[in-house]
Parts: C-alpha cells; sequence; structure tokens
C-alpha cells in the first residue's frame, strides 16, 4: 500500500520521480505529491488529492518543480481522508525536512499531543506528519542522529522516506515490517522505490532494504545500516525481468496483458522442475526444507489472504489427495487471532505474491513460534516472506501490476501442484506412475491456457449481455470451488457487481433463495469425479429461472442444452482443470469492467500489496 520513489542525481528529478509513480500508482491512488531541493537550495512542493494526473496538471500550470534530489509519493489512505492535507510528503514547522510514509505509526496519537504540547503545529489529520516533527525535535546539526532517534520512538510497520534542504547530498530511508523498499543503484545517481517495476527502467541493479535497517544514498552510493548505525553488508542484486514485461505491452489494461502471459508464466513456473523421467525434482530449491524433514511431517497448514488464499485451497485438495495428510486452510487474518494447532511437526505453507503482505508474514511468525517449518510460496525475490521462511517455491510470475491478481494465481497454483507431486514421491504415497501421469500432463496446460485466452472475443460478447446484473452466483465442487471463489473475487473487485463463490452442493441449504432471473450463476463443469453432481445443480438453478453459464470442455452436449452460454475449454487432468478453468472468469470479469468503463488496473478501495493489518 502507497508507494514511495525517491532521486538523488545529476538530472532533474521531477519527471523521474513522476514517472516512477506512474509505475506505482496501483498501490496507492487517492492522492500524490512530490518534494524536491531546488537549484537555491530550498524544499519546495506540491501535492495533490487524486490521482497522479491531477499533480502533474498542477505541475504543469502554476507549480512547476525542478531540482536534482526529490522524494514522490502516492497516497493509500489510513489515517485522514483524502485531501491536499493528508497528501505526502509532510513537512515540520521549519519547512526544511519533508518526510513520505507507507503503512501505520501506531502510536502516532501519544506522540502528537506531546509535540502539540511543544508547541508544534500539525497541518494534518494523518500519523504521517509525527514522523517530520519529532525528526525536527530530534535534529541538533545531524539530520541521520534525527531519524535513528526517531525511529526508536515510533511503533509500527511502516517505511519512509526523509529530504532536508540542510542536507542536500542525501535522502535517507528506513523499513520496519512489512512495506517494501528497493534501492537502485546508477552511475552517479541513486533511485529508491515501494517496487521494483517504478525504476526498472534505469537501472537492474539493487538491494533490497530489510526490516529494522536504514539506508543513506547520494549521488557516489549508498550506505546500509541498523537502527543502532552499525553498517550492514548487502550483495547487489540483479534484476531479470526485461523492463517491457512492466509495459502493457500495447494491451488496453496491465490486467489484460497479464491474463495473457499465464500460458508463459506456467512455462517459467514449470522450468527445470520436472525432469526427463516425469518426476518432480524441488531438492535443491526448498532450503531447509529437506526431504527428510517433510517425510517427517504429520499435518500441513496452509495460510494465505485473498487470491493467495484461493490458490492454496486448490493446494489443499491436491494434498489431501495425493499425500493423504491432513491440511488445514486459514485465512492468514484470522490465523493469529484463531489459536492454530501447529508444533514442530508441522508444515506451514504461506501464500504471498509479493511477500510482504501484513497478515500473512505475522501468520509466518506464529507459526515459526510453534516449532512448525515454513514454507514460502512467493514470487519476489529477497522479500521479507523469504527471508524468513524455511524454504521458498517461486512462482516466477515476473511483476504483476493490475491490483486484481491473475497471473498470482495461476503461478501460485502451478506451484502448489509440482509441491503436492514432489511431497507424493517423497512419502510413497500414490503410484508414481499416477504422479508422472499429473506432471506429463502439466506440459500440455500452456497450450491449453493459450487455448482459452485467445477466446476473448467471444467472452467479451457474453460480458456485454452480463454487465447489468445485480448479483452473480459462481458454483464449483471439489478443486474447482476454489475456481469459483476466485471468479467472483475477480468480478466483484473490479466490476462493483455483488458475486459470491459457493460449494455447488450447498446452494440448496440457501443461496438458491436468491436466484430469479436477474441473478446469473456461474457453474465450472468440466470433466472430472463431481460433473454430473454440478450439472445437476445447475439445473436446479435454471428451474428457479437464472440464467446460466457454463465453464465446460470442449463438446460437451449436456452444458450446451443446460447453459444460456458455455465457456469452452481444453480438457486436462481433473486435478490441473482449475489452472485452465479460471482463464474464462478472469476474462468475463474484466470485460464486464472495462465495458462499464472502471478502472481496471486500479479498482477502488483496494492496493496491489496490503503492508497494514
Amino acid at each position: 500500500m502507497c508507494g514511495i520513489v525517491g532521486y538523488i542525481g545529476k538530472r532533474d528529478s521531477v519527471p523521474i520521480i513522476m514517472e516512477a509513480l506512474a509505475r506505482l500508482e496501483y498501490r496507492g491512488y487517492d492522492s500524490t505529491g512530490i518534494a524536491v531541493i531546488d537549484g537555491s537550495g530550498t524544499l519546495q512542493g506540491s501535492k495533490a488529492e487524486g490521482k497522479l494526473a491531477r499533480l502533474a496538471e498542477r505541475l504543469r500550470n502554476g507549480e512547476p518543480l525542478a531540482g536534482t534530489v526529490g522524494l514522490g509519493h502516492t497516497r493509500w489512505a489510513t489515517h485522514g481522508r483524502p485531501s491536499d492535507a493528508n497528501a505526502h510528503p509532510h513537512a515540520d514547522c521549519t519547512g526544511k525536512i519533508a518526510v513520505v510514509h507507507n503503512g501505520i505509526i501506531e502510536n502516532y496519537a501519544p506522540l502528537r499531543a506531546m509535540l502539540i504540547k511543544e508547541g508544534h503545529t500539525f497541518k494534518s489529520e494523518t500519523d504521517t506528519e509525527v514522523l517530520a516533527h519529532l525528526i525536527e525535535k530530534y535534529r541538533d546539526g545531524d539530520l541521520e542522529a534525527a531519524v535513528r532517534r526517531t525511529l526508536k520512538e515510533v511503533r509500527g510497520a511502516y517505511a519512509l522516506g526523509v529530504i532536508s534542504s540542510d542536507d542536500p547530498e542525501h535522502l535517507i530511508f528506513a523499513r520496519n515490517g512489512a512495506s517494501p523498499l528497493v534501492v537502485g543503484i546508477g552511475e552517479g545517481e541513486m533511485f529508491v522505490a515501494s517496487d521494483t517495476p517504478a525504476i526498472l527502467q534505469h537501472t537492474r541493479k539493487e538491494i533490497i532494504l530489510q526490516e529494522g535497517e536504514m539506508v543513506v544514498v547520494g549521488r557516489d552510493g549508498w550506505r546500509l545500516t541498523d537502527y543502532d548505525g552499525k553498517p550492514l553488508a548487502r550483495d547487489v542484486v540483479q534484476v531479470m525481468w526485461d523492463a517491457t514485461s512492466a509495459e502493457k505491452s500495447g494491451f488496453k489494461h496491465f490486467m489484460l496483458k497479464e491474463i495473457f502471459e499465464q500460458p508463459n508464466v506456467i512455462k517459467e513456473t514449470l522450468a527445470g522442475r520436472v525432469d526427463d523421467n516425469d518426476d518432480v525434482r524441488l531438492e535443491d530449491q526448498l532450503g531447509a526444507i529437506t526431504p527428510d524433514r517433510l517425510a517427517r511431517i504429520s499435518k500441513i497448514a496452509i495460510t494465505g489472504c485473498g487470491t493467495a488464499f484461493h490458490a492454496g485451497m486448490v493446494g489443499m485438495y491436491l494434498l489431501r489427495s495425493l499425500v493423504h495428510l491432513p491440511v488445514e486452510m486459514e485465512l492468514a487474518s484470522e490465523f493469529r487471532y484463531s489459536d492454530p494447532v501447529i508444533d514442530a511437526t508441522a508444515l506451514t505453507i504461506a501464500m504471498s505474491q509479493s511477500g510482504e503482505t501484513a497478515d500473512t508474514i505475522e501468520a509466518v511468525r506464529i507459526a515459526k513460534a510453534a516449532g512448525s517449518a515454513v514454507l514460502g510460496i512467493c514470487n519476489v525475490l529477497g522479500s521479507h516472506l523469504t527471508r524468513v521462511a524455511d524454504g521458498t517455491l517461486f512462482t516466477r510470475g515476473g511483476p504483476e501490476i493490475g491490483v486484481a491478481a491473475t497471473k498470482t494465481y495461476v503461478s501460485q497454483v502451478t506451484a502448489m501442484t509440482l509441491f503436492a507431486l514432489y511431497l507424493a514421491r517423497i512419502r510413497g504415497t500414490a503410484p508414481i506412475e499416477r504422479l508422472r501421469e499429473i506432471a506429463e500432463n502439466t506440459r500440455l496446460l500452456p497450450a491449453a491456457v493459450d487455448v482459452v485466452v485467445n477466446a476473448s472475443d467471444e467472452i467479451r460478447k457474453v460480458a456485454k449481455k452480463l454487465r447489468k446484473a445485480r448479483s452473480v452466483l459462481f458454483i464449483g465442487r471439489y478443486v474447482n470451488f476454489p475456481t469459483a471463489l476466485e471468479g467472483a473475487l475477480k468480478l466483484k473487485e473490479i466490476s462493483y457487481i455483488h458475486a459470491e463463490g459457493f460449494a455447488a452442493g450447498e446452494m440448496k441449504h440457501g443461496p438458491i433463495a436468491l436466484l430469479d432471473s436477474s441473478v446469473p450463476v456461474v457453474g465450472v463443469m468440466t470433466e472430472g469425479r463431481v460433473r454430473e453432481k454440478i450439472l445437476s445443480n445447475l439445473a436446479e438453478s435454471r428451474a428457479r429461472e437464472a440464467p446460466v453459464i457454463v465453464v465446460a470442455n470442449h463438446g460437451d452436449e449436456e452444458a450446451k442444452a443446460i447453459a444460456d452460454h458455455v465457456f469452452y475449454v481444453p480438457r486436462v487432468d481433473e486435478l490441473l482443470s482449475p489452472i485452465v478453468n479460471v482463464i474464462p472468469l478472469q476474462l468475463l470479469a474484466y470485460h464486464i469492467a472495462d465495458l462499464d468503463g472502471k478502472d481496471v488496473d486500479q479498482p477502488r478501495n483496494l492496493a496491489k500489496t496490503v503492508t497494514v493489518e
């Protein structure tokens, strides 16, 4: 949530920062701001409620800024409504210090009261402004020392950046908790951002700040320390993403581009993990989670939030089917409060695209405190999750800009499939022929998904007929119950149409009361052990005059007979079908939202990475 950008070098910082903020606008969208040190050595800034375009307009018309040192921010409101005054950066009383901040300062109220009593004047309702005033209070000729003392006064999870006209040769950044910051290393210039795509067009060399660390950047390099000032060493990471992967590449929206990238994402996730005998090989990829340790586990707990939770649910079914261990699912936001029954014999699997999701990181902390081994399923190298987990299975999805996750889901389900096959082989819980059959069939997935994404225009025709629905119900069973949940989540996220996913057998226990001719039902009815059951559930829906849309395999005449519309998908192994079946539901949600003129990539009230509870 929220996006930070910093630049120091020889070029004008303003266009660099504005371009980077545009790449981070998916992280925050209710206000934006920028502060620079101009040619006279004065700290100047501009802020605007709303989208980045409003700030850009102000900078063009009446509030021009220029300077080779600057900070920028795009905000997702926590404390204080969206407004010009509450937008970042926030300055101190002298106007010489400004701060941008992601996250929450938990003890800001007593600190604010203390500072007001001491004569400080506040101009916003935010918790962030406390930081600027504390730095001012502790400033005694040494900005770095004042920032360190301030960091010891505040509590919470945050990332922050500091600029001061009294020290125009440096910017200071710090991180505590699940609020990512990366430092990009250039030639005679340095970049800082909340996410790699913001600075990828300038450098592929970066370091990643970890919890409890502070970095001072200047034109000639960077200096990393802990909060006490102790120097820290950090290897420079060479980012392998192509800069064009963070661009729309001719697609109308990032979300549509990312849907179409999914065949390649599946290839990347599978690459090098299935050998010539169709055995899954992960021995060298799971860190401290060795085959011996996996052979001894007695249960598995899976946790995540949103789309990651749904991907974990597919994993739950796969693990139960192939490994025959007790598998529990728990939302990460509930994990910390639900008194989970785990111990040193358990394996906890934590799902997070960013590796920075606050609730998921807290769930991992609780699991590790109980002695459980933790496997992270994650996309981002060097993220918080990858550092605290005992081992990580990377999803290799590349940058995902659209707030509504698409390739995240597919890559996570693919990774979970690989892990289930690997664990079943280690423990000998399924016939090796069956495991190899599934592994062999994973090679067919990219082509199968490619067939579905290329039916996008046909799905758009159906979207035109459904776009005025007041509510849509999605139903599935067994491994495709999570598919229904994910389809409903995608629709509500970006179209703002009420949508719910149900286990199809539960329809008659309540949800069927909602059905009439204005409430479409979308059912997942591909080949498998529950297909006939789903067919019956759809017949019940049709009997209540609900429009019926079905995801079915090519050639399914019963689907054609019962449905108003059929999204045909290639036939794959039932355990792999969620990877294919979710694609038409992603496209349906996309086209409905696009036809209604919604902001597909930046839906209201949502942010890409939730780094606060």
